[in-house]
């Protein structure tokens, strides 16, 4: 294998000739072999977003001469369409702050506009990865910079469109089965009537208000701290440089981003990355409690509630035969786990700043770029795969709402609650319903039954209105 010498400030190496990466990588290929995953493809393009904007930025600023800006800019360009995309070996479980990956994108961008500029890999000249690739920036305003930019950029492509069709296909169902009366449950055990529509709708409304919690933790995500360098007091940048850079990510993006308040904060805090985490967090608890209930009420067919059917996606054992099982609804579980815990990564590599800098950055970026993947995949999985496809059992759904002990609650007005309890200890010591013992001791004549006792009324605010005999 043909090879080159790159030198740096702990010696000399051998680096392959074929590869666009150099020392730096190296070291951090053998240094980081953890866990064989690399950085998220946006990830990658907003680093690059972030280099060619740098490089535009020094070039207005007189810093950086037009044929090396020129192309640094090609070699963004390039890999941003498709190019080198293998050039990015580096574990996301690397070292602290991101430096390994910094360098690795420097060292692909010099290298690269070294050989459009006619000289060969591995000279460093006229194209610098420190000096040049990475003129008036650091790690620790790169790095983050880059975090809340592919944030917004997959929370965009896989996360808004699933949870906006998710509360749309829980809507849909709640207009659907509106009309289907049901006993509700509290304590899993009987409650007074409710229709299954109301239900569904309750899910929608969950999955509304959390996506618009969603949309608001992410606007803390549109201010930057690029322009800081080392420690937030922009060391080494050039006059304009800052505004120049957001300026010109805002239109590479199409994003609408703003220059922090304050540099130092924005490089020791990380409180953005933890914010959205957070929500989607909550999102996850709320969805996992849907996903529990639906599970719930499609158990049986024979020995569960089985108010509901969800669509048969897979044969559900290899030893019983005709099982079909909750796969989807199960598969959406472990997504929303998989979420919780990694806010709790996040959370802690959060508090984990210290003074000037949080060099906890790879694992956040790491667990909230890949669950919040995920968390997409496996929403419109869910949407497409079983919501839309739920039907309701409405003879069962009615059996339960017309035999359920929850019917004596329309008594209380009436009865009292005492009177109305003794009721309800009757018919379940007898095994009779509530309107049969009413029937049997002539507690309320048949008018009144009909006026109080309808389970759909029930399903509305007001107080029953029996009359009087």
């Amino acid at each position: 294998m043909k090879t080159r010498a790159e030198k740096d400030s702990l010696g000399v190496r051998q680096i392959p000739d074929s590869v666009y990466y150099g020392i730096q990588t190296d070291r951090a290929v053998e240094n980081f072999p953890i866990s064989g995953l690399r950085a998220h493809p946006r990830f990658i393009d907003a680093f690059l977003y972030v280099k060619r904007a740098a490089a535009l930025a020094n070039l207005k600023a007189g810093e950086l001469p037009k044929p090396l800006a020129d192309a640094l800019m090609r070699a963004c360009d390039e890999i941003l369409e498709g190019a080198l995309r293998d050039q990015f070996p580096v574990d996301v479980f690397q070292m602290g702050a991101g430096t390994a990956f910094n360098m690795n994108v420097n060292e692909v961008l010099a290298n690269r506009a070294n050989e459009i500029l006619g000289s060969a890999k591995g000279s460093y000249s006229p194209v610098h990865p420190n000096d040049h690739a990475n003129m008036g920036q650091s790690t620790n305003d790169v790095y983050p910079t880059a975090c809340r930019i592919a944030l917004l950029f997959i929370l965009k492509e896989y996360l808004h469109g699933p949870l906006e069709a998710l509360e749309k296909a829980l809507f849909a169902k709640a207009k659907e089965f509106d009309r289907i009366l049901k006993s509700a449950r509290t304590h899993l055990q009987d409650a007074v009537p409710i229709r299954l529509g109301q239900e569904f709708s309750a899910y929608g409304e969950a999955i509304k208000k959390s996506s618009a919690a969603l949309l608001e933790a992410e606007k803390s995500l549109y201010e930057l701290g690029i322009g800081g360098s080392a420690v937030g007091t922009g060391l080494n940048t050039a006059h304009g440089y800052r505004e120049a850079v957001i300026k010109e990510l805002s239109r590479l993006t199409g994003l609408a981003l703003l220059p922090a308040n304050d540099m130092r904060e924005a490089m020791q805090s990380q409180r953005p990355l933890a914010q959205v985490s957070a929500t989607l967090r909550n999102l996850c608890l709320e969805i996992t409690r849907i996903v529990n209930d639906l599970r719930l009420l499609a158990s049986g067919p024979t020995t569960g509630l089985a108010e509901i059917n969800l669509p048969a996606m897979a044969p559900g054992s290899s030893i019983m035969p005709g099982k079909v099982n909750p796969s989807i609804l199960e598969m959406m579980n472990m997504s929303a786990f998989h979420m919780i815990g990694s806010d709790t990564t996040v959370a802690l590599a959060v508090q984990a700043g210290q003074l000037e800098l949080n060099v906890m950055m790879p694992v956040m970026a790491f667990n909230l770029n890949f669950s919040t993947m995920v968390l997409g995949n496996s929403i419109k999985i869910l949407c497409e795969k079983c919501i839309s496809g739920i039907t309701a059992n409405e003879e069962r759904c009615r059996y339960y709402a017309e035999t359920s002990i929850g019917l004596a609650t329309a008594l209380n007005a009436t009865l009292g609650y005492a009177k109305a309890a003794e009721v309800t200890k009757e018919a379940l010591a007898s095994k009779k319903t509530i309107i049969q013992i009413i029937r049997e001791k002539k507690i309320l004549s048949e008018d009144q039954i009909k006026k109080g006792m309808d389970p759909v009324k029930m399903t509305e605010p007001g107080i029953p209105g029996m009359g009087k005999d």
